[in-house]
């Protein structure tokens, strides 16, 4: 069975790099947002097992939408898939998401990436 993955970022040329390393990863499909309010809505309306966001967004940041998509789907593995620091992320903000993951250069990011997916569900 594939597990959904919604990947959510501001950048369109990081959501084109991530759906297609994401997408090679076996048993996930992988849809992209670049709005984080059409991604709450995408969301809400259930069809996804996992959301991907960015951290620093336009409208809602990667710590705001997970606390609104928490607040209808508690149960959905949110992952912060960042450049900055989780160190740097005030504590009770950084509660919300299942995982960090850290953006970096090379490949390994997203098989990482795929990893913490699979263990959140």
């Amino acid at each position: 069975m594939a597990i959904e993955v919604l990947i959510v970022d501001e950048d369109e040329d990081v959501l084109e790099i991530t759906e297609a390393f994401l997408g090679r990863q076996d048993g996930l499909t992988v849809a992209t947002e670049s709005d984080p309010e059409a991604a709450l809505e995408a969301v809400r309306g259930g069809s996804f097992d996992a959301v991907v966001s960015d951290l620093t967004m336009p409208k809602l940041d990667g710590l705001e939408l997970c606390q609104e998509i928490r607040a209808s789907r508690p149960e959905i593995p949110f992952l912060v898939f960042t450049g900055r620091d989780e160190g740097d992320i005030d504590d009770a903000a950084a509660a919300c998401p299942t995982a960090f993951v850290k953006k970096s250069t090379g490949t390994e990011q997203y098989a990482a990436l795929a990893r913490e997916i699979r263990e959140a569900l």
